[in-house]
């Protein structure tokens, strides 16, 4: 007797989905290849003139500043690092054509892997679209699809 397809009371929406994790994905490669570039602390004065009169609010750019760097630094350290083991999970074609499309490097496209794995087409895409969608669960990025009863209420 053969596994059954599980049945969720609920549909993923597939596009928004797959655009969360090519977005993680993305997120991971540029990580990956340059590192994390930091935020500049900006120190000239603005040619803006400042129409709202005095306050007493005292900006911190620097802080700020900082502590964006180090905010965004950890978190794509930490998405980088959840992607690299959910990837490692995957069979081994899966883990090859997310490896080669998306993490490897810019600019390369579905028919350059395809080819360069001698493989139709058909069975790319089919892997592809698996593997896209194993990665959404183990990443917690599934979007769901409101229930109509929801949608109309």
């Amino acid at each position: 007797m053969g596994i059954e397809q599980m049945v969720f009371p609920w549909e993923i929406d597939r596009e928004a989905t797959r655009q969360r994790v090519e977005e993680h994905l993305e997120t991971a490669r540029v990580y990956r290849q340059i590192g994390f570039v930091r935020r500049e602390m900006k120190v000239t004065t603005s040619p803006e003139p400042r129409y709202h009169g005095p306050t007493n609010a005292v900006g911190k750019p620097t802080e700020d500043v900082a502590a964006w760097n180090v905010d965004t630094e950890e978190r794509m350290k930490e998405i980088t690092e959840k992607v690299q083991k959910a990837v490692s999970r995957l069979g081994k074609l899966e883990r090859q054509i997310i490896e080669m499309r998306y993490l490897e490097g810019e600019d390369v496209y579905d028919y350059n892997v395809y080819s360069e794995l001698h493989m139709s087409e058909r069975k790319y895409y089919r892997l592809k679209s698996k593997a896209i969608y194993k990665l959404a669960f183990m990443l917690r990025l599934e979007v769901f699809v409101e229930p109509e009863a929801e949608r109309t209420a």
